[in-house]
């Protein structure tokens, strides 16, 4: 008995749990609405389901009930009706007033959903193969950039087949999106290789981010917390692995850490110009790495499927430096090898320099950030 019901606590103990501001276990209905747009949304959607639901039950209804009592078993006979013209006019103006009904309200919230302006704050969500970019241009905080990637440990769970269970499975990222309370915040979206989309369902917001176009929507949070999102789009086999984490902050905390990230980046802006010696750069590299490109070459660099390893690689280990430089910062094979421009000269010099003296590639060559800084030019 004792251990019977030891078994049944660890079950207990390992089963996945509502995520506030994310999805719930076995969620039948939408997320529950913390801005005004969502709450429209969610009004509108069981709105129409009554309005559909009563429709078939008076149609289906009547077709049944004439079916039971005028069939030809019961002794009715077929005959020719006329067709008066209240029928024609009632059949034609009564289905018109149900879809302006519909219509309206409907209009109203789509016409809101694209009113961005008079924002006070203004965030480009940049979509890539397989994380999201974020640049504060206007309002607090801009300036501030960021990569918002998914939490390696759950890209491990994920790898190994069987995930302990874990309430933000595929959801917690290294820098989650951070915004004020109460404040109206204009997302534009766009991508630098495929579709993706920026959907958020707390908030009502999903929006397409489309290369080489550039797209809005806005949002304005009522309630603090951590809400929860992904890409909306089949953007390629890392579909799965493209979280969105959005922190909503008092004024007070998002100023605070507005300076605190403003302080960061300072202290982390590079200067390409700069001159590394290999021990240095290589441990930079070591962190680039974990957070961009561990996900398809492997913490082994190995690879796996058709991604090509790194270890031992002729174009890794090439002393030929601008081959590597002009991959990473255009790409190849049609995007199967994204290009990473959106990184700093230092960052990709860092990362190749830390491939070039990895694993078995002990080549103690050395990329300077003024080699990648000429080659974008």
């Amino acid at each position: 008995m004792t251990l019977g019901l030891g078994a049944w606590t660890t079950v207990a103990a390992q089963k996945v749990n509502d995520l506030p501001g994310g999805p719930a276990v076995n969620q039948l209905n939408f997320a529950p609405p913390v801005t005004r747009i969502a709450e429209e949304q969610h009004w509108l959607h069981w709105f129409m389901m009554a309005l559909c639901a009563i429709i078939f039950v008076i149609v289906f209804g009547v077709m049944f009930y004439s079916i039971l009592k005028h069939r030809k078993s019961v002794g009715h006979k077929s005959q020719v009706l006329a067709e008066p013209i209240w029928v024609e006019l009632g059949w034609t103006i009564v289905p018109l007033l149900i879809v302006i009904g519909m219509a309206l309200p409907a209009t109203k919230v789509l016409v809101a959903q694209k009113d961005t302006t008079n924002s006070d704050l203004t965030i480009k969500a940049t979509g890539m193969q397989w994380k999201w970019g974020y640049d504060y241009i206007k309002g607090e905080g801009e300036g501030i950039g960021f990569l918002s990637t998914l939490d390696n440990n759950h890209r491990v769970m994920s790898n190994s087949g069987n995930p302990e269970p874990t309430d933000n499975y595929l959801l917690k990222v290294d820098n989650p999106l951070v915004v004020p309370v109460g404040k109206k915040v204009r997302i534009i979206t766009t991508a630098n290789d495929v579709i993706h989309a920026w959907m958020v369902p707390a908030f009502g917001v999903k929006q397409d981010a489309i290369p080489g176009f550039v797209r809005d929507t806005w949002f304005r949070a009522e309630k603090t917390g951590d809400f929860y999102g992904q890409c909306a789009e089949l953007c390629g086999k890392e579909h799965a692995y493209m979280p969105i984490h959005v922190k909503v902050v008092s004024a007070e905390e998002y100023t605070a850490w507005v300076s605190e990230k403003q302080k960061a980046l300072a202290a982390a802006a590079d200067d390409p110009s700069k001159v590394w010696v290999l021990a240095d750069l290589v441990k930079r590299g070591e962190s680039v790495y974990a957070a961009n490109c561990v996900a398809c070459h492997q913490a082994t660099g190995k690879g796996a499927g058709p991604i090509k390893p790194l270890d031992g690689s002729a174009l890794v280990v090439d002393a030929d430096k601008g081959k590597i430089i002009n991959v990473l910062l255009n790409g190849q094979n049609n995007g199967a090898m994204p290009a990473w421009k959106q990184l700093s000269d230092t960052e990709l010099a860092a990362v190749m320099t830390y491939t070039k003296n990895n694993w078995s590639n002990q080549t103690q060559q050395i990329v300077q950030p003024a080699e990648v800084q000429a080659a974008r030019q």
